[in-house]
């Protein structure tokens, strides 16, 4: 049975995440983003009644999770993360895809999130969650406590991990809403929390019938967008102070941050008291990592990232070829 590797190993990993960060052609210059969403998203499937989902397993390789309409975008992460698993073939997706959302934080002027290794990668599909599990944009309160209390947070921790809009921006051809939520979506901080208080959201319908809320400043001839979730914060009277709490104090919502970003990155994770992850597969357990996937990445709706033939690969390859990092 494979040992997790010794922190030093980890620590080159995180330096290795770090100087792919910087994508001049990618979303305002940077991968940082996409990496923090990739995170989540592999996390943010647990279920707590049932004790299935979450950070162990690595399950978006496979096409029933990695081909979720939820998902979709993050075939960029995951390619952008490749050449650190080419560098380090021994680290474990499960563990590489976490991590990554936790450096890219610290690297876009956000707090340090604890984080802990020893994740192993599924050896096949069997214990994958059903989809519908992630959030929805276009719903509202009583959406976010259904999903936010599946895998056991609070109000508080609902509003605090929503901060995490302050990064990046939504694709019409991804989730099907379109634009960034503040000024510098690549850089940390707490000004989603400001601007959704202080601006005025109207509703506005894109081309493809999805409705979102957007601000235009004249002046600066800019458009930001908050989602219909977005705005549920601000108007839900147990949500919205939380809102205000952490729109006026940074440092609070830094600090909270940290912790229920932990708390995500380690949903679905059994350790002993030596921090050692006692989760098992269904055939190996220990620190399983699954081998790099091929070189040409496939369609999602057809394939996962283990299962890849050659002439399928090339729209996606295409599409990402300008966007491979390199070390």
């Amino acid at each position: 049975m494979a040992e997790k590797p010794a922190d030093q190993d980890f620590n080159a990993v995180r330096r290795d995440i770090a100087a792919l960060l910087h994508q001049p052609e990618y979303d305002d210059g940077s991968a940082g983003p996409v990496l923090v969403r990739l995170a989540w998203h592999s996390s943010g499937t647990y279920d707590e009644e049932t004790d299935t989902g979450g950070s162990n397993g690595a399950g978006m390789r496979y096409e029933a999770e990695g081909g979720d309409p939820a998902n979709a975008g993050l075939q960029h992460a995951r390619v952008f993360l490749e050449t650190v698993k080419s560098k380090h073939p021994w680290i474990t997706y499960a563990d590489l895809w976490s991590l990554g959302g936790v450096v890219a934080l610290k690297e876009m002027g956000g707090p340090d999130v604890e984080w802990k290794g020893g994740r192993t990668d599924y050896v096949d599909d069997s214990k994958l969650p059903p989809r519908g599990r992630l959030p929805d944009g276009a719903q509202g309160s009583d959406h976010l406590r259904h999903i936010f209390g599946r895998m056991g947070f609070s109000d508080q921790e609902i509003v605090c991990l929503s901060g995490a809009h302050n990064l990046g921006r939504c694709h019409s051809d991804r989730s099907g809403f379109e634009g960034a939520w503040v000024n510098n979506p690549t850089r940390f901080s707490n000004q989603y929390f400001r601007l959704l208080r202080s601006l005025d959201w109207k509703e506005k319908t894109l081309p493809n019938g999805m409705k979102q809320f957007a601000n235009y400043d004249e002046d600066l001839d800019v458009e930001l967008m908050m989602l219909p979730t977005d705005i549920a914060l601000q108007r839900d009277p147990a949500f919205s102070p939380w809102v205000k709490k952490y729109a006026e104090d940074i440092d609070l919502f830094f600090a909270d941050f940290a912790e229920v970003f932990a708390k995500l990155m380690e949903l679905g994770i059994q350790r002993d008291q030596q921090g050692r992850i006692t989760n098992v597969d269904n055939e190996k357990g220990g620190y399983h990592a699954a081998p790099k996937k091929k070189a040409r990445p496939g369609r999602p709706e057809r394939t996962s990232d283990d299962q890849i033939e050659g002439d399928e690969a090339r729209p996606l390859e295409e599409k990402n070829r300008k966007f491979m990092s390199k070390l």
